[in-house]
């Protein structure tokens, strides 16, 4: 490599560098904030049983979305407050969570993401599951989540639960 090319080449390393630090370093602007904060408090209050604290961090019309196989009792799409608390009696009956760490989790305007690893025990057949990877994608509008759209390892949770 020529002694330009490699100077190029270093240099527009070391700025890309820079500027993804400096991206990363950044504060949030005060929507991002509010919304990374109401879904981070939505899921210690879920993770804590809090279900006074979660329906106060619930749109009236909250859309609870999960992907996968739609023969588990959890998947599909539920509408509404009172509906998504039946759903979560509906999950909770059917899965035990065993491990729950969120490993990443980014914000811009409305929306948050987060990433993680889970396991847990299907009930129904009494099998651990093993560990898994998930992504959420939530919407937060004045202060409350009206989007939770989940992704999970839907065909093992499947197989551990099908026996």
């Amino acid at each position: 490599m020529h002694r330009r090319t490699l100077f190029k080449t270093s240099l527009g390393a070391a700025l890309a560098l820079m500027l993804g630090a400096q991206a990363g370093a950044q504060d949030m602007d005060e929507t991002t904030q509010a919304s990374f904060d109401t879904v981070m408090a939505f899921m210690g209050a879920m993770g804590s049983g809090d279900m006074e604290a979660m329906g106060r961090l619930m749109a009236d019309d909250m859309v609870w979305h999960s992907e996968g196989d739609t023969t588990l009792p959890w998947i599909g799409e539920t509408v509404g407050k009172e509906a998504i608390f039946e759903f979560l009696g509906v999950f909770s009956a059917n899965f035990q969570t065993t491990k729950w760490e969120n490993t990443d989790a980014f914000a811009s305007g409305d929306t948050v993401a987060v990433f993680g690893r889970m396991n847990g025990i299907t009930t129904h057949s009494g099998k651990e599951v093993g560990e898994f990877t998930f992504a959420l994608r939530a919407k937060v509008r004045d202060g409350q989540v009206f989007l939770w759209n989940w992704f999970e390892d839907s065909f093992g949770i499947s197989q551990a639960y099908h026996g």
